[in-house]
């Protein structure tokens, strides 16, 4: 195998899918953490005790746990690593696509002190709700590289109309409001990842009836997206629509987790959910909006082309 070869386009493409996963799969594993009671497993940071970095036997499982999520953090570093690396030699690249992933690159250890910071202030429920917005911003910035990828070997789609646009816009609004108030309700439950961590005290009932009423708002605002894409023929109406299923899926979901006493495998497939949410909420604001052209330049190495943005 030639490393110095130029990737192909499946790979490139392989790689943009590769980010978004790892990404999804570590808010998953680090809601295990919280699920399992081991957000204090190593008690402190970013050392896993004072004394070593590694958890050690006394620590039992939730120390393993704990010691495990924060070790997979690196094996994401290097899938994300990978990713930049094929973006960059790719001959279809640009230098605003390169800033991307690089940028997707960089927003993992910021990812990791945040959550640094979380062991420090004991679960803090405020700061664990960063924690899980900032993992959130990253599996939305990789779902944008995945379809920056594939126009540019697929092509892009006509450009959406301009109530299209604008409801796709304000989904995406409300998508964010809907996840910042589901880490609130997090922070007023039950869950909070050590026994000893305080919570945000805020009565649960009224922040999860909150909570249900900005995604009611989200489904609507999604409802009408795909109603106006069908009546104009526009090509994003199957992500719309692809959309409004997660969002009922996810409600479906949140409403079992809720009448259920928070069972721990309904609230994970809930996080998984809102993974998938964050991807397909992005993936419609991004496709119902015309596409950034890229304009191709010839790098020093005469023997490959490669682009950079206009």
């Amino acid at each position: 195998m030639d490393l110095r070869a130029t990737p192909s386009d499946r790979l490139v493409e392989r790689g943009a899918w590769a980010a978004l996963v790892a990404n999804a799969a570590i808010v998953l594993t680090g809601g295990l953490v919280r699920l399992t009671g081991s957000g204090l497993g190593c008690p402190t940071w970013p050392r896993c005790t004072d004394e070593s970095f590694v958890a050690h036997p006394q620590l039992g499982i939730h120390g393993a746990i704990e010691f495990g999520n924060r070790l997979l953090t690196y094996v994401l570093i290097l899938v994300v690593l990978g990713t930049l690396v094929v973006v960059w030699r790719w001959a279809r690249t640009s230098r605003s696509l390169r800033w991307h992933a690089g940028l997707l690159l960089a927003g993992i250890p910021l990812q990791g002190v945040i959550g640094g910071i979380s062991v420090l202030t004991r679960l803090n429920p405020w700061v664990v709700g960063l924690h899980m917005i900032l993992s959130m911003v990253l599996v939305s910035a990789s779902a944008w590289l995945v379809l920056r990828v594939r126009r540019l070997t697929r092509g892009a789609g006509a450009r959406a109309p301009l109530a299209a646009r604008r409801l796709a816009a304000a989904s995406y609004v409300v998508a964010w409001v809907a996840v910042w108030l589901g880490t609130v309700v997090t922070g007023a439950g039950p869950h909070a990842g050590d026994l000893d961590a305080r919570r945000n005290g805020l009565d649960t009932q009224t922040v999860s009836h909150v909570h249900a009423w900005s995604v009611y708002l989200l489904v609507a605002l999604t409802l009408a997206t795909v109603v106006v894409l069908r009546r104009a023929g526009g090509s994003a109406t199957r992500s719309a629509v692809v959309l409004l299923a997660v969002e009922l899926a996810q409600g479906v979901v949140g409403f079992v987790q809720y009448f259920t006493g928070l069972p721990v495998a309904v609230v994970a497939l809930h996080l998984v959910g809102a993974c998938v949410l964050v991807a397909a909420v992005t993936w419609v604001l991004v496709v119902t909006h015309a596409p950034q052209q890229d304009v191709p330049v010839v790098d020093r190495d005469p023997g490959r082309r490669v682009g950079a943005s206009a």
